[in-house]
């Protein structure tokens, strides 16, 4: 990924001695992409829908890089943009939406454990998932696939904590009472 150059036409400066506007974002960038990128595919169903999600978050950001005060929140400013995105894009596409089998990403295989059956489980599971409301879904993922505690996943959302409680509660409930889920416990 590259990072735009800016420059004006009051400052000539050769191509040798041009510097990024925003290095910290560059690093920051080159840093935190692989969390932001698999956030990004939870949101997502398809790897390459993640990947523009990302990058428009990541657009968005960069706009914004001087009026963020606090860099030290950046992960949740990114979250919050690909949420944002991503819930525009629901309100969008809404019909031609729909869940498919592909993974994101595939789990690391433990010693032991016989693959299919890990494979089996993980797509049962991902299915399920995807079967959520796009709200509880959003919340499941913060939750338990990006390890946020329920106040930081409450912040992402701009809701309170009671309301990620409950929400993740009934996804819970939703997940334990997924027939699909049932056939490969």
């Amino acid at each position: 990924m590259t990072t735009p150059v800016c420059t004006s036409a009051s400052k000539a400066a050769s191509p040798a001695t041009q510097t990024l506007p925003y290095p910290s974002f560059a690093s920051y960038v080159k840093a935190r992409q692989p969390v932001l990128l698999r956030t990004a595919r939870s949101l997502t169903a398809n790897p390459c829908d993640a990947e523009d999600l990302l990058q428009t978050a990541l657009t968005k950001t960069y706009v914004a890089w001087e009026r963020i005060e606090d860099h030290r929140a950046l992960d949740g400013y990114v979250r919050r943009a690909l949420l944002n995105t991503r819930t525009s894009q629901w309100r969008k596409r809404k019909v031609d939406e729909f869940a498919c089998d592909e993974l994101p990403e595939p789990e690391p295989v433990a010693a032991g454990d016989d693959p299919a059956e890990q494979q089996a489980l993980h797509d049962a599971m991902w299915r399920a998932i995807m079967k959520l409301p796009a709200r509880q879904r959003a919340m499941v993922v913060l939750r338990y696939y990006e390890d946020l505690s329920e106040v930081q996943t409450a912040e992402v959302l701009g809701v309170s904590v009671g309301t990620v409680k409950s929400a993740v509660s009934r996804a819970l409930g939703k997940l334990r009472d997924d027939p699909e889920l049932g056939l490969v416990r």
